[in-house]
């Protein structure tokens, strides 16, 4: 049986094109880490922090209206590349610092690249130790990729069923193109996104009033529902599927 990884038969330049490829998404990965660690910006991703830095975020802002857009991206990308817990709050972040729409795009486009970058990763160099840290969850996910893999893309999306990181992960390993992982994640995290900038918009009135922190102050029941009415609405195609299999 022939590897299709091997590559000891291929001319050097094909070698030198694979290798690149196979480790291009841990490069950026490990760039970004580092663009992120040496900046310290990690050390105000917190609601404490926020709180009693408020004022002074605000006027850095001020100062800097393309630089932290930029900035905001980047640790955007590289906490969701990582797995790193902290997209909850980056959201709500981005909602506080940044007007609509411009705070959901960059949410959904970070968001996007840095699950696309992950996805890459788990299907080049990273492969092997990132199937068994999602090990549990593959088995789980199994049978909804395989009978409509994009229609179960977006209910993982819409609805949080499992960690976001590992929705990021199985489809690489079930052989979901690269286009339907993009557009299904970019479609489905949309609407948490929206609801999660928009309650961070309101982050800057509660740090004002004092009041201690708490995700009850910015999250409505209606919330929650309007998001697991959106994952039912994304399993339609799949009951239209198997309701005309059973009149055939």
């Amino acid at each position: 049986m022939v590897d299709p990884n091997d590559s000891s038969d291929l001319p050097k330049k094909e070698k030198v094109k694979r290798f690149i490829l196979r480790f291009f998404p841990l490069f950026l990965i490990l760039l970004g880490i580092a663009i992120f660690y040496f900046s310290g910006i990690y050390k105000y991703i917190n609601f404490d922090s926020l709180k009693d830095n408020h004022a002074k975020i605000e006027a850095f802002l001020a100062r800097h209206p393309i630089s932290v857009p930029l900035l905001y991206i980047l640790t955007y990308i590289v906490f969701t590349a990582l797995s790193v817990p902290g997209g909850l709050v980056l959201s709500l972040l981005g909602g506080y610092l940044f007007p609509q729409p411009l705070s959901t795009i960059y949410v959904v486009f970070s968001a996007t690249c840095g699950a696309t970058l992950i996805f890459l990763a788990a299907r080049t160099a990273l492969g092997d130790s990132l199937r068994k840290r999602a090990g549990p969850f593959l088995t789980k996910m199994e049978g909804g990729f395989k009978k409509n893999a994009a229609s179960y893309m977006l209910f993982l999306r819409f609805v949080p069923l499992f960690p976001f990181w590992a929705v990021n992960l199985a489809p690489a390993f079930f052989g979901v193109p690269l286009i339907t992982f993009i557009w299904t994640t970019l479609i489905g995290i949309t609407p948490g996104s929206l609801v999660f900038t928009l309650a961070g918009g309101g982050l800057q009135e509660i740090f004002e009033s004092n009041q201690p922190f708490s995700l009850s102050l910015i999250f409505a029941l209606q919330i929650r529902i309007a998001l697991i009415l959106l994952g039912i609405l994304a399993l339609v195609p799949i009951l239209i599927k198997k309701f005309r299999k059973k009149n055939d």
